[in-house]
C-alpha cells in the first residue's frame, strides 16, 4: 500500500481476497498500524463495512478488504465501538484519565471516505459522562483525598485504595433495549472499566450504564483535548450490576445479540482464586433486573452491603461449582459482534510496538459450553446463501 502522510500511521494495510459485496467476509485482517492494539470492532451489515479501534486510530474497511479510511489525532483511550443504524454513526469509549474525563466519542463514519481523516474535524463529536467521571474520582476510604493514577500509585494504578466499585474509566459499549426486555427503545449501554486488584472486595461486579440518546445533540462537542469539555447528560437512564468475580479492566468488548437474546461481556480474566475468571459472560436479554446486596460494597457508614439494580447471568455455559457463576472461556477481550444469525465476529490482536495488527474471523454459535463457537466454513456459508 502506497505510504501516506504520518497521520496515516499505518505500515501495512492487510488485503483480503473479496467475497460477494452481499454477504460477510470469513476472514478479514485489519491492517497494522503504528498504534495500540486493537480494542474494539463494529459492523455495518447493510453498508457492508467493518470498523476498528486501535486505541489511537480508528480504521474503515469494506467486506472486500479495501481500506476506505482512517480517523487519527487523538492522545486519549478509544475503546470499544458499536455501530448505531439508526444514525449510521460509530459510538466508542474513549477516556483521558489524568483529566478525569471519560466521553463516548460519536463518530460520522459516512464521511470517513479517506486516510489520515484528524479528529478535529466535523466527523468526530464527543459527549462527556460525569456519573463515571464521579466514580472513578470517588474519595473511597474517606481520607479527605483522591488517589487517582496521576499521584501516589501512578506506576500501580490498581492499587488505589479509591474509586468507587474500582472503575477504572469505561470500555465496552452497545446498543440494545432495556435490561429485562427484548423489544422497545434502544439505549446506548456503557461497561465501566475496574481495576484489578485482588485485595479489594468491592470490585467483583460489572457495573453497566443505559442511556437515552436521542437528546445528545445537545450535549455533543468537538473533541479539544487542551481544553476537555464537560458537556452531557446528569445521569444515565439506568445503572446496573453483574457479579461475575474480579476482571482484568472491567467489560473490555459488550454486545447486543438480537438472535439469541442476550448480552455478551468479553473480558481479560481476572486473577482472584475464588472465582473462575471465565473470558466470557453473558446476560439474558430477559432477565429483569432486582433490587439486591452488591455483595463486598460497604453500605452508608460501613452497615452492611450498598443495594443496586442486579442482573443474573444467563444459564448456561460453565458453571463454577463455588460460586454458581457462569461463562465461558472465548477470547472476546478485544473485538466481538454479533451480526445476525447466530453468526459473530471475534478479533485476534498480535504484533508488537509499532506494529499492531487484528484478525477477524466470522464464527458460529454452537451452544457447547467448552467451544462455544466455531468459525463458519465456506461450505457453510454457501449453504446459508443457497436459495431456498
Amino acid at each position: 500500500m502506497k505510504m501516506l502522510s504520518l497521520l496515516a500511521l499505518a505500515l501495512v494495510a492487510g488485503q483480503a481476497s473479496p467475497p460477494p459485496r452481499s454477504d460477510l467476509p470469513l476472514v478479514q485482517n485489519g491492517g497494522t498500524w503504528r498504534s495500540g492494539h486493537v480494542q474494539g470492532v463494529a459492523v455495518d451489515r447493510k453498508g457492508g463495512y467493518i470498523y476498528y479501534s486501535f486505541t489511537n486510530l480508528l480504521a474503515k474497511y469494506d467486506f472486500s478488504g479495501k481500506l476506505i479510511g482512517t480517523l487519527v489525532g487523538w492522545t486519549g483511550h478509544l475503546g470499544d465501538l458499536d455501530f448505531n443504524p439508526a444514525d449510521g454513526k460509530v459510538y466508542g469509549s474513549l477516556e483521558y484519565k489524568e483529566d478525569k474525563a471519560f466521553y463516548v466519542a460519536v463518530i460520522d463514519v459516512a464521511r470517513l471516505d479517506r486516510v489520515g481523516v484528524a479528529s478535529g474535524s466535523e466527523i468526530f463529536r464527543t459527549v462527556y459522562l460525569p456519573e463515571v467521571v464521579d466514580d472513578y474520582s470517588a474519595d473511597v476510604n474517606g481520607d479527605g483525598r483522591f488517589d487517582g493514577d496521576d499521584g501516589k500509585y501512578r506506576g500501580d494504578v490498581a492499587a488505589s485504595p479509591d474509586h468507587r466499585y474500582a472503575c477504572s474509566g469505561i470500555d465496552g459499549v452497545a446498543f440494545g433495549p432495556a435490561f429485562g426486555r427484548t423489544d422497545g427503545r434502544r439505549y446506548l449501554t456503557v461497561a465501566y472499566g475496574i481495576y484489578g486488584n485482588v485485595a479489594r472486595a468491592d470490585n467483583d461486579h460489572q457495573v453497566l450504564l443505559q442511556y437515552d440518546i436521542r437528546d445528545w445533540a445537545r450535549y455533543a462537542r468537538p473533541l479539544t483535548e487542551a481544553a476537555p469539555h464537560r458537556s452531557g447528560p446528569a445521569k444515565a437512564h439506568g445503572k446496573y450490576f453483574v457479579r461475575t468475580g474480579n476482571t482484568h479492566y472491567g467489560v473490555q468488548n459488550l454486545s447486543y445479540d438480537a438472535t439469541l437474546q442476550r448480552w455478551w461481556l468479553g473480558v481479560y480474566p481476572g486473577k482472584k482464586p475464588a472465582f473462575p475468571n471465565y473470558l466470557l459472560f453473558a446476560v439474558d436479554a430477559r432477565e429483569r433486573p432486582v433490587r439486591r446486596d452488591l455483595i463486598g460494597v460497604p453500605g452508608r457508614g460501613g452497615r452492611g452491603w450498598e443495594k443496586g439494580m442486579v442482573l443474573g447471568l444467563a444459564d448456561d455455559g460453565l458453571q463454577d461449582p463455588a460460586t454458581g457463576i457462569r461463562g465461558w472461556n472465548q477470547k472476546a477481550d478485544v473485538g466481538s459482534q454479533p451480526v445476525s444469525e447466530g453468526l459473530f465476529y471475534f478479533a485476534v490482536n498480535s504484533g508488537g510496538k509499532g506494529r499492531q495488527s487484528a484478525q477477524l474471523t466470522l464464527m458460529r454459535w454452537t451452544g457447547d459450553a467448552r467451544r462455544p463457537f466455531v468459525p463458519v466454513t465456506e461450505e457453510a456459508q454457501e449453504e446459508r446463501l443457497r436459495p431456498r
